[in-house]
């Protein structure tokens, strides 16, 4: 498969879902089956907690995850006791989840986990540091629900999008959700001189606050909010709006295209690249979406390969 060959060219990548039951664990697992594991040394992780085999929420059965031979993850003390397969111990973190330690440990055998790893971006990073020693050549981080800090380039280098009908059950309206998301991994990179002025959801602004400011820093999160501020003070013709990434943008769809049609423009200061976009065309209601119609209509979108990795047999 194209996008496995892609992945290897990275140091990290993360897997985010749009949707719980967007196809993310079915997305892993297929890239795991097919890395090299001979002379490539993979890390695993999840900052949520996956590989049960049925939902906590909509009680559907989910796909495990299955670690192969010579694979590193990290997991609970709680679940590393509960299931996995025989495993050589490698570190155990002095940082305590609500389910005990996160354990670093190698699979000698081929075996389904439970992955409920460091339980926010700034644990997850201090992990991946910690793999230094282990001649890591890649970490796999398994992105939770709504939780897509992980794919901020601050956590990983790339990523692989999941996304399906638990997502939207209507073609249009899902490949118009899931392109948003594109655009905004997409968002350029800044180049200019440093903003005058920085703000944040929190700001009081008025229309002299931001005289005279055309580029705008953005601290923390932009949202609905503050992106309405900035429009009422200076109107969008020309403004810049400065995020940390794409990661940091809340606002909704309908505001940011009135925002952009305008003149505004917004950019990053750390960009992601999406390797992939993959989907699951079943939703846990039962409703099954054509999946060569949501490939087709989706690639046209987004200009870039959709793949529906459980109906199709790829080869890297």
């Amino acid at each position: 498969m194209p996008f496995v060959g892609e992945i290897l060219k990275h140091k990290s990548v993360s897997i985010v879902g749009l949707a719980k039951n967007a196809g993310k664990t079915e997305c892993l697992n297929y890239i795991i089956k097919r890395l090299p594991l001979g002379w490539f040394n993979v890390a695993v992780t999840s900052i949520g907690i996956d590989g049960e085999t049925t939902d906590q929420v909509t009680g559907t059965v989910k796909p495990e995850i299955t670690v192969r031979e010579g694979m590193f993850f990290a997991t609970s003390e709680k679940h590393f006791r509960q299931k996995r397969p025989l495993s050589e111990l490698y570190a155990v973190s002095d940082e305590d989840t609500a389910l005990g330690r996160v354990v670093t440990a190698k699979a000698l055998q081929e075996g389904k986990v439970l992955l409920s790893g460091p339980s926010g971006a700034a644990a997850l990073k201090r992990w991946m540091r910690s793999l230094n020693d282990f001649g890591i050549d890649l970490i796999l981080i398994d992105g939770a629900l709504s939780r897509l800090s992980t794919a901020s380039p601050a956590v990983s280098e790339a990523m692989v999008l999941s996304t399906g009908a638990a997502y939207s059950a209507n073609i249009r309206e899902l490949v118009g959700k899931t392109a948003f998301v594109v655009e905004l991994i997409r968002l350029p990179l800044y180049v200019g001189p440093e903003p005058g002025i920085r703000v944040s959801s929190f700001s009081s602004l008025d229309a002299a606050d931001l005289k005279g400011n055309r580029v705008i820093e953005v601290e923390g999160a932009l949202t609905d909010r503050l992106l309405q501020k900035v429009r009422q003070g200076l109107g969008e013709e020309e403004t810049e709006l400065v995020v940390g990434d794409f990661t940091k943008v809340f606002c909704s769809q309908e505001l940011y295209r009135a925002f952009v049609r305008r003149g505004g423009r917004i950019s990053v200061r750390m960009k992601s690249e999406l390797l992939a976009v993959c989907v699951n065309p079943v939703a846990p209601n039962g409703i099954v979406l054509d999946s060569d119609t949501l490939c087709r209509e989706l690639s046209q979108r987004i200009g870039l390969p959709v793949y529906d990795i459980v109906k199709n047999d790829y080869e890297i």
